[in-house]
């Protein structure tokens, strides 16, 4: 009985000290060396949108990535960006197309609403007021935050989404959000505006 008493004890302090290591700075020799290191909460999972907010939100980005890549078309001096903006164009009508016809298949159908949101028409508004580079970089930070968000949106949906034809829909965008996404980045180098 002693000997597991004693042996309960040691594993109590063993794992003391080794929530105190994780939680302190140390040096070489073992002292305290700065204030503790915060540990960050486990991520939350986020819930998936419902299919229409799905659809909606889909819709709203994908109308934000045409409008805002038709100004490129017509404004960057840059021929990658251009290349880029016009890829943008195609590849984002073809995705409502799919989404419209995918959705319009359920029962009961869903029509997307491509609506912008005030913060997408905001940064539209403020794109258009700027040329040369400035429209340049602004426009590839842009993409790159639309991007990032919709990558999220439909990676959540693919994983969680409780609508199949949708849940499909959200699959096959990962792959082309995903690649779109690194060419913005690539696109995003203090090289933006040289032709």
């Amino acid at each position: 009985m002693r000997i597991m008493t004693a042996m309960t004890a040691i594993a109590a302090s063993l794992a003391l000290t080794a929530c105190d290591q994780s939680a302190v700075n140390r040096t070489t020799d073992g002292r305290a060396d700065g204030p503790p290191i915060p540990v960050a909460p486990p991520e939350e999972a986020v819930p998936p949108l419902s299919a229409q907010a799905f659809a909606n939100t889909l819709a709203a980005g994908d109308a934000f990535e045409i409008a805002t890549s038709r100004l490129a078309v017509d404004r960057a001096p840059t021929p990658s960006i251009k290349a880029f903006a016009q890829k943008m164009v195609d590849t984002h009508t073809a995705s409502t197309d799919r989404l419209k016809k995918d959705a319009g298949t359920l029962t009961p159908a869903i029509k997307p609403d491509p609506a912008l949101t005030a913060e997408q028409q905001k940064k539209l508004d403020a794109l258009k007021a700027l040329t040369g580079t400035a429209f340049e970089q602004g426009y590839i930070a842009d993409q790159v935050a639309a991007h990032e968000t919709a990558l999220g949106i439909v990676r959540t949906y693919a994983e969680n989404g409780d609508v199949p034809e949708l849940k499909r829909f959200a699959v096959d965008a990962v792959q082309m959000v995903s690649e779109h996404l690194a060419e913005a980045r690539r696109l995003a180098t203090p090289t933006v505006g040289a032709i």
